[in-house]
């Protein structure tokens, strides 16, 4: 057995978002989102379930911010809802949502625990994607408009800004998916990412020059290691594509200014990609972030069988299950030496950055109930070996400030529904009561001490 033990300044935390957690969707002057209209409009969520009550966070604020305070949190991301302060997206405030982020900063800070507000997780206003979604520098410009509004309101409490939430995911991915318009279309998701890259630099801009410009700002990337299946030439080219595309293609406009030319000219091959503005680059050069939020849950594996395979996604990553690993309720392998791999990697190829692990956490079946608690050993073994190789980067003078485990509570999981349970406190979503999860009081115990005792 060894003790660990972190920095004493170090923030220990949870995530939440929105869609994910609030309900309310058309209470009190909120809009429509785009996943108000995905999950009324089509077939794809499992069980058709939808976040029209989720949580109930939107009534039930209070007793859960009492559950943080339980929990000993010392600070809590969560998103905000755009179309609940802008129904359209732009123009007319709707006060009613405004006065609900207020009520619910004050009760947080009266409890001694830090808002970290991310400013966009995947709830685009509806009638901005009716003109073209992340498509459009129309688009860019209603966000830094929100942006603007937000640091400007609640920038004088809230010193911890996120702009976006994993771009990737709801650029990429879900173009690819054809979330938005059941369209599949890798090449519009590119030219969003692109978009969005334009409207953080922008969002960046906008708070150095607000009047409540004295705290932080980053973004919050979803990186995954890549390791390749064998040592052979064509399994490291395949790394070098997926890390290209999943990771440097988001890392880079950040923290260099720039994007990889070996995947712009593979994207510009087979998308005819537009030239991306000079203007965009020096927004993103002059606009420096403080912190880079990255969100972990495993990592991915690659091979590649034929030379053509090396610039598709889908044939190169793996998803057979390996004999020796364990894996969580999503599928998802439990590789926390993945998250030591990419900490070290990120800090030595991109200048040291202060760094968040701004999600990480696992899902797990959460079945069985004694005295009222879930017994969750598979999602406190997880967080241990997590936790671990944090600890292990950190001693390597990774700069990692605070970690964030997703999620404080089981919440709807997008495509899944839910189906499936992150949360360290379990939800009955037909009462909504909230019940505590062993891993729930584990982690109580490492904020207390700051640290915890590991025999691996």
């Amino acid at each position: 057995m060894k003790r660990i033990e972190f920095p004493n300044d170090f923030i220990w935390g949870v995530a939440t978002s929105s869609y994910q957690i609030e309900g309310a969707w058309q209470e009190e002057g909120k809009g429509e989102s785009i996943w108000d209209d995905v999950v009324h409009n089509t077939k794809i969520i499992k069980n058709r379930d939808t976040g029209d009550i989720a949580c109930d966070h939107y009534h039930r604020y209070k007793e859960d911010v009492q559950i943080m305070k339980a929990l000993g949190l010392k600070a809590y991301r969560f998103s905000v809802s755009w179309p609940r302060i802008f129904p359209s997206g732009k123009g007319k405030v709707n006060q009613k949502g405004v006065d609900f982020y207020d009520n619910l900063i004050s009760e947080l800070l009266e409890n001694q625990i830090e808002p970290v507000i991310t400013l966009y997780h995947w709830d685009l206003p509806l009638s901005l994607q009716k003109i073209g979604g992340w498509e459009s520098r129309k688009v860019v410009d209603a966000f830094v408009d929100y942006a603007n509004f937000m640091f400007n309101h609640y920038g004088d409490r809230v010193k911890k800004w996120i702009t976006f939430n994993e771009p990737l995911v709801f650029t990429m991915w879900f173009y690819s998916l054809g979330l938005y318009d059941l369209k599949p279309d890798v090449r519009r998701g590119y030219l969003a990412s692109i978009c969005v890259n334009a409207a953080h630099a922008k969002a960046v801009e906008m708070y150095r020059k607000s009047k409540n410009s004295d705290g932080e700002i980053g973004i919050t990337l979803n990186l995954s290691h890549v390791y390749p299946k064998t040592d052979s030439e064509l399994d490291q080219e395949a790394v070098k594509y997926v890390d290209g595309v999943n990771n440097r293609w988001f890392i880079e406009p950040i923290l260099k200014a720039s994007y990889p030319e070996d995947i712009l000219g593979i994207a510009n091959k087979k998308f005819n990609l537009p030239e991306i503005p000079k203007e965009d680059l020096l927004l993103l050069n002059d606009n420096p972030i403080d912190f880079l939020g990255i969100n972990n849950y495993s990592c991915t594996r690659v091979s590649a069988e034929k030379p053509d395979d090396l610039t598709s996604l889908r044939k190169l990553i793996k998803r057979e299950r390996l004999e020796e690993r364990e894996y969580s309720e999503m599928g998802w392998e439990v590789c926390p030496e993945g998250l030591f791999d990419l900490l070290i990697r990120i800090d030595k190829d991109y200048n040291h950055p202060i760094i968040y692990i701004t999600e990480n956490g696992m899902a797990c079946k959460d079945e069985k109930i004694v005295d009222n608690v879930v017994q969750d050993e598979d999602r406190i073994n997880y967080l241990k070996q997590y936790f671990e190789a944090a600890h292990r980067a950190i001693n390597k003078n990774v700069r990692l400030k605070g970690y964030f485990i997703w999620s404080l509570m089981d919440n709807f999981e997008w495509i899944e529904g839910y189906s499936k349970r992150f949360g360290l406190i379990r939800v009955n979503y037909e009462t909504q009561e909230r019940i505590w999860k062993k891993s729930a009081q584990w982690y109580h115990d490492i904020i207390t001490e700051n640290g915890f005792e590991v025999n691996f």
